[in-house]
C-alpha cells in the first residue's frame, strides 16, 4: 500500500512538473505577429449635428443624438501582402440621447460596418481589420457588417455617397473668412484620421437601416485625406491609454 502510494505520488509530481514545462514553453514563445499596413486616401463624413460638429469638441451633440457616418476611400493601400488599392470600407452610428459621443462611447445606440463588394475575401477581412482601428467600430455591442456597392461621385463641389440599398449623402465645403476652405485642425477628440479636416455643411442624409430612417440636410459634413499605417495607429492607442489612465488617477 505504502509502494502504490508512492508510485501515485511520484506520477503526480511528473505530470505536474510536465504541465509546467509546457506552460513554460508557451509563456516563452514569440506573440503573433502584428499585420503591417498602410492606406492613403479621402474621408467623406457626415452627421446630423449642425456644422461643425460639436462632438469632436467633447460637447453635446446639437439634437439629443449624434447620427452619421466616417467612409474611407483607399488610392493606395496594403495589408500584410494584400492590395486595397480602389476600395472602401465605412462606418454609421448614432450616439444615446444627451450625453456626448465621447463619454458614451462603446455604448452607442448601433455601429454598422459597411464594406466594398468589390473585395474579394481576402480583401475584406483586410478591411474589416483596418476599420476596426481607424474608425468607431467598437463604439457600440450592436453591430452589423454589409458588403454593399459603395459609390463616390464629385460633382464641382457636391460629394455624394452611396451605400447601396441603406441610403447615400452628400455634402460640400464651406469657405473660411479669409478664403480658401473652412479648416479645423486637432480638435480635442482628434485621432490620426481627423487631425486636420476641411468643414462643410451636408445637402442630405438619407439612411434605412439598423431600424432608422433618416432624412436630413444641412447638417455636418467633413471632408479630409489621409496617409495613415499600423505602426501610427499602434502610437496613438498607446498615447490615449495614458490619457485614459491619467484621468482615472
Amino acid at each position: 500500500m505504502i509502494r502504490k502510494s508512492v508510485f501515485q505520488a511520484v506520477v503526480a509530481v511528473a505530470f505536474a512538473g510536465a504541465a509546467l514545462i509546457v506552460q513554460a514553453a508557451e509563456a516563452t514563445k514569440p506573440a503573433p505577429a502584428k499585420t503591417p499596413w498602410k492606406i492613403v486616401g479621402q474621408l467623406e463624413e457626415a452627421c446630423s449635428c449642425n456644422a461643425a460638429c460639436p462632438c469632436w469638441f467633447g460637447s453635446k451633440p446639437t439634437h439629443m443624438t449624434c447620427g452619421g457616418g466616417q467612409f474611407i476611400f483607399i488610392e493606395k493601400g496594403t495589408y500584410g501582402n494584400v492590395s486595397l488599392d480602389g476600395l472602401a470600407v465605412g462606418n454609421m452610428v448614432e450616439s444615446p440621447e444627451g450625453k456626448s459621443m465621447m463619454e458614451s462611447y462603446g455604448n452607442w445606440k448601433f455601429s454598422n460596418v459597411y464594406v466594398d463588394e468589390k473585395a474579394n475575401l481576402q480583401q475584406r477581412e483586410a478591411l474589416l481589420a483596418i476599420a476596426t482601428k481607424v474608425l468607431p467600430i467598437d463604439s457600440s455591442p450592436k453591430k452589423e457588417i454589409r458588403y454593399v456597392a459603395i459609390q463616390r461621385t464629385i460633382s464641382g463641389k457636391e460629394h455624394a455617397i452611396s451605400l447601396g440599398q441603406y441610403g447615400k449623402f452628400s455634402g460640400h465645403l464651406v469657405e473660411g473668412g479669409l478664403g480658401g476652405a473652412a479648416k479645423i485642425v486637432n480638435p480635442p477628440g482628434a485621432d490620426p484620421l481627423h487631425k486636420e479636416y476641411d468643414q462643410g455643411t451636408t445637402t442630405l442624409i438619407n439612411f434605412n437601416d439598423a431600424g432608422k430612417s433618416w432624412n436630413f440636410e444641412n447638417s455636418n459634413y467633413m471632408f479630409g485625406t489621409f496617409q495613415l499605417d499600423s505602426e501610427l495607429y499602434e502610437k496613438y492607442a498607446a498615447g490615449l491609454a495614458q490619457k485614459m489612465a491619467a484621468k482615472k488617477n
